[in-house]
């Protein structure tokens, strides 16, 4: 029997129960007849102060994962969207591929969307109408163990990492809480002598700033969550070009 509102699609989106930013922006993405269904990694709101304490974060989030998506699979998703962001880079590109296919263990075999490997896709889109992507800049809420993770995804990946900023965001839930204007400075501050810009963190509120910035930049600038999204859309061969969030999601 087909769903009554999610009669295209339903996507089980896992997400830390601190972040209060990517379902509200996968919402607004959200076409006609399809339907995002979160469940939540239990987490509590634990200061981060230093990258010992951002391990510990990340892995009271790995303890639960799991537990998230069992719960999730119960209303049989068409697919899993992971809207969560560390996990999905660490250990750079052998790691992002031993999670996914763990992930697709306990789906099984329903097809699971991760940030890092959805950003990769992004990234190759834009390359397509822009000119080959090689070097970037990054942007990240995270302590410096969670920075070199993400940049040792994207070198994997070939790219050249010309900039990072890692905005050391004081706890899980506290990295939604960073404003339009510190977003604005820190892609500013990684955007000279890059071809893009990366935002990896699906707990900051990127996804309208990085839309504004591709037009006073003039160069592709990737949120997570607008990545994540149109990669999980077009996977699930949903076309849908929808406007307000940059050039990817109104054009590839």
């Amino acid at each position: 029997m087909v769903d009554s509102l999610g009669y295209r699609m339903k996507f089980a989106v896992v997400a830390p129960s601190t972040n209060t930013s990517v379902e509200p922006e996968y919402a607004a993405m959200q076409p006609r007849g399809v339907t995002n269904h979160f469940s939540r990694i239990a987490i509590p709101d634990t200061k981060v102060t230093d990258d010992d304490s951002f391990m510990v974060m990340l892995n009271t989030i790995r303890d639960s994962t799991f537990d998230a998506v069992d719960v999730s699979m119960s209303m049989e998703p068409g697919c899993v969207v992971m809207g969560m962001s560390a996990e999905t880079f660490w250990d750079g590109a052998e790691g992002a591929d031993r999670l996914h296919k763990r992930m697709l263990e306990r789906t099984g075999g329903v097809p699971v969307i991760m940030g890092s490997t959805a950003v990769d896709a992004a990234i190759k889109a834009y390359g397509r109408t822009h000119g080959e992507i090689k070097k970037i800049g990054i942007v990240t809420p995270y302590m410096p163990v969670g920075d070199r993770n993400v940049r040792k995804f994207f070198e994997d990946q070939g790219y050249e990492v010309v900039h990072l900023v890692g905005l050391k965001s004081p706890s899980p839930m506290l990295i939604a809480h960073e404003s339009k204007q510190v977003l604005k400075r820190a892609a500013t501050a990684v955007s000279d002598g890059v071809d893009a810009i990366i935002q990896a963190g699906t707990n900051l509120a990127f996804a309208h700033v990085a839309a504004a910035a591709e037009f006073w930049l003039e160069k592709p600038v990737i949120a997570i969550n607008t990545a994540t999204y149109w990669h999980a859309l077009r996977t699930m061969g949903i076309a849908d070009q929808i406007d307000g969030f940059g050039h990817l999601l109104a054009n590839c």
